[in-house]
């Protein structure tokens, strides 16, 4: 799908608002609301909105405090990387889980409620992952910029 200029601002005011109403947002991108909600739905047709959510304070939900965890693994071999992978997946502390090229095999965005929090989920849950070589926990001291609205 090739985005235009309206595709491009219904995006960024989507980001903003997900929850705005189709008549408002036709008035701020320039439509009417029929082809505006049409647009929207070829959007959502074609995998560019994947979903709709509610972001959280995560200290109001207990879970505010993050942790960058460089994680190396025993071998780069399918089957180590395979069993790493699932069971990062069934842990809900576990935010972002990126691929590496560099140092570390794989980093985690992890939130926790705490630092003890962080260093039960570590002994408890990531260090049992049996793939894992070593770990080294990053923790950030003060957040500077958070955002989900990608620079369209």
């Amino acid at each position: 799908m090739v985005l235009d200029d309206i595709d491009l601002r219904i995006l960024a005011v989507l980001q903003q608002d997900g929850r705005i109403q189709n008549n408002e947002l036709a008035k701020r991108v320039g439509l009417s609301p029929s082809p505006c909600l049409r647009r929207v739905r070829l959007l959502e047709d074609a995998g560019v909105i994947e979903r709709y959510v509610a972001l959280l304070d995560a200290s109001k939900v207990n879970v505010g405090f993050t942790v960058f965890a460089r994680v190396w693994l025993k071998g780069q071999d399918e089957t180590t990387v395979g069993e790493f992978v699932s069971e990062i997946k069934r842990m809900p502390e576990v935010m972002e889980c990126h691929l590496m090229a560099g140092d570390c095999d794989f980093l985690l965005r992890v939130v926790v409620a705490d630092l003890e929090a962080y260093r039960r989920f570590q002994v408890e849950s990531l260090s049992r992952i049996k793939a894992i070589q070593n770990i080294k926990s990053e923790i950030p001291m003060q957040k500077i910029k958070l955002s989900w609205q990608l620079p369209l």
